[in-house]
C-alpha cells in the first residue's frame, strides 16, 4: 500500500516557491510547434469550407512547453531543438529567447517547415487535429553533439518522445556519461521503448494513459499504478514519477511508493498540465529540492495552469506561485 505525502503547513509551500540561492541549470531536447487554433461553430465534413468564429496562435510542443516553464521558475534554460527557417521559426526562437532561454543549440532548416498544429475547436470543445512536425523531425546527431558541453554542465537534462527517439536517446547517454540527472517523459505515448530507454531515465514520467499503454496494466486505483510502476522499475527506470491528473502522483521507488494528492480546483483548460509538471520538477530538482518536495511543488504549479486557458500562456511565473501559496 503507498503511503500519502504529509500535508505540511502552507508556510512550508511558501519557501518551496522563494528563489534559490543558484538557480537550477536544465537542458531540455524536444519539439517546438506552433499551435494554430480555429474556433467553429462545428467540425467542417469532407470538403467543407466552414467560417470559423476565432482564431488563436499559440507556442507549444512538449520539449519547449517544460522548458518554458523552468525558465519562468528562474532556471538557466538551454533547448535543443530545430525549428524551420520561416516566419513560425523565427517567431519562436524570438519567444524562446525573450524568456531567457538559451536557443544557441535551437538550429534552424531550410528542408521543411516548422512544427505546426492546425486545430479546429467546435462549439462543445471537440477538435480535429493535424500535427506536422517538420523541422523536429530533422535534428541530426551532429548537431546534438555541438551541445555535449551545455548537457554535460546542466544540474538536469529533459527529453520526451515528440522528436526521433535516436534523438533523445543520444542526449540521455550523454548527460548519463557525464553523471547528470535525468528525466524521460515518455510522451506522447508508444506501445513499447527499447530497454535502453529505461536504464537512461533517472526519473521515468509518464501520465497514466501512457503507463497504462506502455505496460499493458490498468491504472484505476493507486495500488494498480503502483504495480504498474514496479513493472517501469523492472524494465530499468531509477524512479518513477506517474502523473494521475486529479488523483495527484505517485512516486514508485525501489524501498517505496508514496502518493502525493492534488489540490481540488475547477479546472479551465488542463492543456499543457503535465508539461507544467515534467519542466517545474526538473527546475525544483535542480535546485537541490529532496524529490518528494519537488514532486508536490511540481504538483502545485501543474495545479496552478490549469485555471488559465492555453499552455504556455497558462504557466506561472515563481512569483504567482508564491503568491497563490500565500493566499
Amino acid at each position: 500500500r503507498s503511503r500519502a505525502y504529509p500535508r505540511d503547513d502552507m508556510s512550508n509551500d511558501e519557501r518551496r516557491m522563494n528563489t534559490p540561492a543558484r538557480p537550477a541549470q536544465i537542458v531540455v531536447v524536444g519539439a517546438c510547434n506552433t499551435d494554430l487554433v480555429s474556433y467553429v461553430p462545428r467540425l467542417p465534413a469532407l470538403g467543407e469550407t466552414l467560417h470559423g468564429v476565432r482564431f488563436q496562435a499559440g507556442f507549444g510542443g512538449k520539449g519547449a512547453n517544460q522548458a518554458v516553464m523552468a525558465a519562468k521558475l528562474g532556471a538557466r534554460v538551454t533547448m535543443i531543438g530545430k525549428l524551420g527557417r520561416d516566419v513560425f521559426g523565427a517567431d519562436y526562437r524570438a519567444h524562446l529567447a525573450a524568456l531567457g532561454i538559451n536557443t544557441d543549440y535551437v538550429h534552424m532548416t531550410d528542408a521543411a517547415s516548422s512544427g505546426v498544429a492546425p486545430i479546429a475547436v467546435d462549439a462543445e470543445g471537440r477538435n480535429a487535429i493535424i500535427i506536422v512536425m517538420g523541422a523536429n523531425d530533422l535534428l541530426t546527431q551532429d548537431e546534438i553533439e555541438t551541445a555535449r558541453a551545455a548537457i554535460s554542465a546542466a544540474d538536469v537534462v529533459v527529453g520526451q518522445l515528440e522528436i526521433p527517439l535516436d534523438i533523445t536517446m543520444a542526449v540521455l547517454r550523454m548527460a548519463r556519461h557525464a553523471g547528470v540527472r535525468t528525466i524521460l517523459n515518455p510522451a506522447p505515448a508508444k506501445p513499447s521503448l527499447p530497454d535502453e530507454c529505461y536504464a537512461l531515465s533517472d526519473i521515468f514520467c509518464p501520465n497514466e494513459n501512457e503507463t497504462a499503454l506502455l505496460t499493458g496494466m490498468p491504472v484505476d486505483t493507486l495500488a494498480a499504478c503502483e504495480r504498474a510502476g514496479r513493472e517501469l522499475l523492472r524494465r530499468g527506470a531509477g524512479t518513477v514519477i506517474l502523473t494521475l491528473g486529479a488523483r495527484g502522483s505517485l512516486i514508485v521507488t525501489a524501498d517505496d511508493t508514496l502518493h502525493v494528492a492534488a489540490r481540488a480546483v475547477h479546472a479551465v483548460d488542463s492543456t499543457g498540465a503535465g508539461d507544467a509538471f515534467v519542466g517545474s520538477l526538473a527546475c525544483f530538482l535542480g535546485e537541490g529540492m529532496a524529490l518528494a518536495a519537488a514532486v508536490r511543488a511540481a504538483g502545485a504549479i501543474a495545479t496552478l495552469s490549469v485555471l488559465k486557458p492555453g499552455a504556455q500562456s497558462s504557466f506561472p511565473t515563481r512569483a504567482e506561485a508564491r503568491e497563490s501559496c500565500m493566499s
